[in-house]
């Protein structure tokens, strides 16, 4: 997936994926896409209801080994 930004979240615990997706969304255009990459389990969940209450679309998720791989792409 073609991705603007990429922000490195691995090691962080609640909220701080949550804070730096939103900070990193500050600075991308809208229809642009934020790739994130988060350790914390809690993000999964977090990260979906933060897009849905932006308005942003979580565009996939997946897994790789322990990392979390999110496409959110900015309303």
């Amino acid at each position: 997936m073609e991705s603007t930004k990429v922000l490195d979240a691995k090691g962080l615990a609640c909220p701080m994926p949550i804070v730096k997706t939103k900070k990193a969304m500050n600075d991308l255009a809208s229809g642009e896409v934020l790739e994130i990459h988060a350790t914390d389990k809690g993000a999964k969940n977090d990260l979906a209801a933060w897009a849905k209450s932006g308005g942003h679309e979580l565009v996939k998720h997946e897994e790789d080994g322990d990392v979390l791989k999110f496409w959110i792409k900015k309303a």
